[in-house]
């Protein structure tokens, strides 16, 4: 077996924590992509959570940062699995005493809708937001999170389907 090339750290001891993802990623640059992601996260912003924010530079301007575009290219075209990153992610969590699991604790599962105009965008349809209190165009997400008095994590984030995407188009 070949050695595992390396990519630049992620900032301070945020690495330590990104190592436990490394074999879910082929390349250095997913690896790398992954890195700069959680830092986009994590890392305190000035503005809400936008692709140039997350890669740490202006809105609209830059755009085209070389940053941006790396990091854009890492969520939507590279080949590694969401759902293996989640459940990597849940096992940590499980495993540590501090955020396991308790009786104190709930499951809290929500439904959020946001407006949303056209049909272009997968998971859009006429249906109920929480977020304007009526039945509206919009994208529906169903979220689960573990929930205690100390802590709050996400678990799992669904969009919701409307049924009429399961059904041809009449013509």
């Amino acid at each position: 077996m070949t050695k595992r090339l390396p990519c630049p750290p992620a900032p301070g001891p945020l690495e330590a924590y990104a190592v436990l993802f490394d074999d879910l990623f082929g390349t250095p640059a997913q690896r790398r992509g992954f890195r700069e992601f959680l830092a986009g996260l994590l890392l305190p912003r000035e503005r809400h959570k936008t692709l140039t924010c997350l890669a740490g530079t202006e809105p609209v301007v830059g755009a085209q940062h070389a940053a941006v575009q790396r990091l854009q290219f890492f969520l939507s075209e590279s080949t590694w699995d969401g759902e293996q990153i989640n459940a990597r992610r849940l096992q940590l969590l499980l495993a540590d005493p501090a955020t396991a699991p308790h009786d104190g604790g709930v499951l809290v599962i929500d439904d959020s809708g946001d407006r949303k105009d056209g049909g272009a965008t997968a998971h859009v349809g006429k249906q109920y937001l929480g977020s304007v209190g009526k039945i509206d165009r919009g994208v529906v997400t169903v979220t689960t999170c573990w929930a205690d008095e100390r802590l709050c994590y996400p678990l799992h984030a669904v969009p919701y389907t409307p049924a009429h995407h399961f059904h041809a188009r009449e013509e």
